[in-house]
C-alpha cells in the first residue's frame, strides 16, 4: 500500500485462513526524494506526462516486487505459500466524478518480477457504477472491527482523513473528510525540508489564525453530502498558497492547519457518526500527538485511542485491508458498501494478473 502521504511503500504478509486476520510480518520501503518529487509533479498537468507515467509506473513496480522479496525473505515464507500480492499502486488523479481515478504501478510488470499473482486497480470498478471508487476500507472495517452494541468510528489519517462509521444494529457508512497530514506535511517539507512535523510538534509551538481557518473550512467539499471522496487533485500546496495573505508567520500557518486537519474530522464525526462511543485512529496521523490531542478534546464523549488496541497497528491496517481485498476479489466476493461509495450495485473489486 502507497497512500496520499507519499512516503513509501507499506508491505504486510497477511494469514486470512482463520476467522480474524492474522499479521505475520511487515516491512516499510521509503520513498526517494528524486521518486517522491516526481510523484507529486505528476499529480498537474504537463508536458511528456503520459511518458513520464508509464516510466514512473514501471519503477514502481520494481520497488514493490524488492519490498515483496525482503519481506518474504525476512519472514522465510516460499513464493509458491502467498496466493497474491494486493497492489493498490500510487494514485496521481482520483476524478471519480469525471468517471476515472489512476494508480501507478505496472501490475503486469510486478507480477512478472515476482512471480506471484497480482490483484490491482481496486476502485475503477466501483466508479464505472456510477461510485466514488473510495473509500474501500469500510468494508474491512466492518469485517473486523463492527461491535454488537458499541458505536464506534474508525478515523484512518493518512494524507487525506477518512472515516469509517459502524453504529450498531445500523448500516456502516463512510467517506472522506479532508485533508489529514497532506498539507501539514507539505507545509514542513516547504519550510523546513522535512517530510513531516514529528508528534505535531511545530504546529504546537505557534498560534491558530482564526482568518485563515475560516478560509480553509470554507472549501465547500466539507459540507457536501456522502457519498464523497477526495484527494491532492483538490488539497494541495497550491490550493493552500491560495488561502495566503503572505504576512503569516510559517510556524501559525502549521498551527492553523493541524487545527483544520482535526476540524474536519470531528465537523464529520458530530454530523454524520451521531451517538459515537468509541473512535479508533489508524494512519501516520495517529501518531501525532498534537493532532490526538485535539480530538480528544473537540470529542469529550467519545473514547479515543489507536487501532492497536484493537489488534491492529496503525501502520499496517490499510496495507491489511487491501490484502483483503485482493483475497476478495480471487473469491469473487462483492465488497464495495455501496452506502459508503454510492454505486448504482455491488461490484468486484479489483483486476487479475496471474503468472
Amino acid at each position: 500500500m502507497s497512500g496520499t502521504s507519499l512516503d513509501g511503500i507499506d508491505v504486510v504478509l497477511v494469514d486470512f485462513s482463520t476467522s480474524y486476520p492474522k499479521l505475520l510480518a511487515t516491512y516499510f520501503h521509503a520513498y526517494g526524494g528524486k521518486l517522491r518529487d516526481m510523484l507529486l509533479a505528476l499529480h498537474h498537468p504537463a508536458n511528456n506526462e503520459l511518458h513520464q507515467m508509464h516510466l514512473i509506473s514501471n519503477e514502481l513496480a520494481s520497488l514493490y516486487a524488492v519490498a515483496t522479496a525482503i519481506l518474504l525473505r525476512t519472514a522465510d515464507v516460499t513464493l509458491d505459500q502467498v496466493r497474491a500480492i494486493g497492489c493498490h499502486g500510487q494514485t496521481i488523479r482520483h476524478r471519480p466524478n469525471e468517471g476515472y481515478t489512476l494508480q501507478l504501478g505496472n501490475s503486469a510488470l510486478l507480477a512478472e518480477l515476482s512471480g506471484i499473482t497480482v490483484v490491482s486497480d481496486f476502485r475503477s470498478r466501483d466508479i464505472a457504477a456510477g461510485g466514488q471508487g473510495a473509500p474501500l476500507v469500510p468494508a474491512f472495517h466492518d469485517r473486523v472491527f463492527r461491535h454488537s452494541s458499541i458505536h464506534r468510528v474508525i478515523v484512518n489519517i493518512g494524507g487525506i482523513s477518512n472515516l469509517t462509521n459502524l453504529p450498531p444494529k445500523r448500516q456502516t457508512t463512510g467517506f472522506d473528510c479532508g485533508p489529514g497530514n497532506l498539507l501539514m506535511d507539505a507545509w514542513v517539507a516547504l519550510q523546513h525540508g522535512e517530510l513531516y512535523d514529528r508528534n505535531g510538534a511545530w504546529a504546537a509551538s505557534g498560534q491558530i489564525i482564526p482568518a485563515l481557518l475560516q478560509k480553509l473550512l470554507d472549501e465547500s467539499f466539507l459540507y457536501a453530502v456522502p457519498p464523497k471522496s477526495s484527494g491532492r487533485d483538490l488539497f494541495n500546496l497550491a490550493w493552500l498558497k491560495s488561502k495566503l495573505s503572505g504576512d503569516e508567520a510559517p510556524v501559525d500557518v502549521q498551527a492553523t492547519l493541524l487545527a483544520f486537519s482535526s476540524r474536519v474530522i470531528s465537523d464529520a464525526i458530530h454530523c454524520f457518526c451521531d451517538g459515537a462511543q468509541e473512535i479508533y485512529l489508524c494512519g501516520g496521523g495517529a501518531h501525532n500527538q498534537a493532532l490526538v490531542q485535539k480530538l480528544r478534546i473537540a470529542l469529550p464523549e467519545c473514547r479515543i485511542q489507536a487501532t492497536d488496541t484493537l489488534g491492529m497497528g496503525v501502520d499496517w491496517l490499510e496495507a491489511i485491508a487491501f490484502a483483503w481485498l485482493a483475497q476478495q476479489c480471487l473469491d469473487g466476493n462483492t465488497v464495495n458498501l455501496t452506502a459508503v461509495t454510492g454505486a448504482r450495485h455491488p461490484c468486484i473489486l479489483g483486476a487479475i494478473y496471474s503468472t
